[in-house]
């Protein structure tokens, strides 16, 4: 039987796939010169469907949790020979791109800063100080506070605005695609988030500095939980 290269739309894959989500389009040619291997440290319901979609884009992933790697085992036999599963510091050596989906409150001490160092960490997490309640941070961003435990890193806030339910299905044509934000003070950072949020089927837009945007995107930040299409998104950041 033939192998099916990563990437390449099966033939069955018409409407929704098994998981519920609604195939990506065919693969761009650029996606090769910006194919990494994403680390996605945390794989519960958000961080499943992102390794998911990032497997059908084409992309490579491993994948970590706080339980070990023999957890993830149907996970990873799931989606194939681009996925893997490591402990969480041996994930994010091997990863060129890491994307934090844990608890907030665990993200400090979760890694050394040197594993992380001159990568581009996504910070996806969102503080809470209860069910619905954003946490009082002193007028800080919470990503702010990431990239002060992890100087080295380039830290970008990004993929924390929308329900893990709205990206397991929104992926669709340019121009009515849903908006990823993304926040941060490195611009090449910046480009490479959002070349994978555009393999993703969405819409990259940039709210600004890590300090400023990121707050805009946390919870109690109007753009947080908010899916706005992306001529909507960048109406909004006009104004």
């Amino acid at each position: 039987m033939r192998t099916r290269v990563a990437g390449e739309l099966h033939p069955d894959q018409v409407g929704l796939d098994r998981h519920g989500l609604t195939p990506r389009a065919a693969r761009n040619p650029e996606i090769e010169e910006r194919h990494m291997r994403t680390g996605i440290i945390g794989t519960g319901r958000i961080g499943t469907v992102l390794a998911r979609i990032l497997v059908a884009a084409g992309h490579e992933v491993v994948l970590a949790n706080a339980r070990g790697p023999q957890t993830l085992g149907p996970l990873v036999a799931e989606l194939g020979p681009a996925a893997s599963a490591a402990h969480p510091l041996k994930a994010a050596g091997q990863a060129e791109l890491l994307v934090l989906m844990v608890p907030f409150d665990s993200v400090r001490g979760l890694l050394q800063p040197h594993v992380v160092q001159d990568k581009v960490l996504v910070d996806a997490t969102n503080a809470f100080s209860g069910p619905g309640a954003p946490a009082d941070l002193g007028g800080r961003g919470s990503s702010d506070l990431v990239a002060e435990w992890y100087p080295g890193a380039q830290v970008v806030k990004s993929l924390n605005t929308m329900h893990f339910e709205t990206l397991a299905v929104a992926g669709t044509a340019a121009g009515e695609r849903l908006a990823h934000f993304t926040a941060g003070d490195d611009g090449k950072a910046k480009e490479i988030v959002a070349g994978i949020i555009t393999d993703l089927g969405f819409a990259p837009v940039d709210t600004g500095p890590l300090h400023s945007g990121g707050i805009l995107q946390q919870p109690g930040g109007p753009l947080f939980n908010r899916p706005l299409t992306e001529a909507q998104a960048l109406a909004w950041i006009s104004h």
